[in-house]
């Protein structure tokens, strides 16, 4: 017996979250926000995150039509993940997370630690991003 990925929902909510939740897919995603990544970029910039991982997650990613997996036909094959028009509209959500995510940081400097200091500012979305 195969455990479903996705369950009947209740509401659009809860469909929205499950595609997108799970340990590594925000950072899978927010890596391609720059643009087109091969492979081994973005396992390459996420520390701790195994090749097997990666691999399901994109899978995963590519499965709910979030992301667009592109083979070139060259000599070694060279792969490219970018987003869907599905996963661009995404692009506003993150950014709009991350704006909040840089104001509650701040209001709760005195309380919270944070590794980077970077995390208490917000990135412009880029025109391509916008859907």
């Amino acid at each position: 017996m195969t455990k479903q990925r996705h369950p009947e929902y209740t509401c659009a909510m809860s469909a929205a979250l499950s595609v997108i939740t799970g340990k590594w897919k925000i950072q899978i995603l927010n890596q391609l926000m720059s643009g087109p990544m091969r492979y081994s970029e973005i396992h390459r910039n996420i520390l701790g995150l195994t090749e097997k991982m990666l691999s399901q997650q994109l899978r995963e990613l590519e499965e709910d039509k979030i992301i667009h997996r592109t083979v070139y036909p060259e000599v070694p094959p060279r792969v490219e993940y970018t987003f869907t028009d599905l996963g661009k509209e995404l692009a506003t959500i993150f950014y709009a997370l991350e704006k909040w995510g840089a104001n509650f940081l701040t209001a709760n400097r005195d309380s919270i630690k944070v590794a980077d200091e970077s995390c208490y500012t917000f990135r412009e979305m880029p025109k391509e991003m916008i859907a």
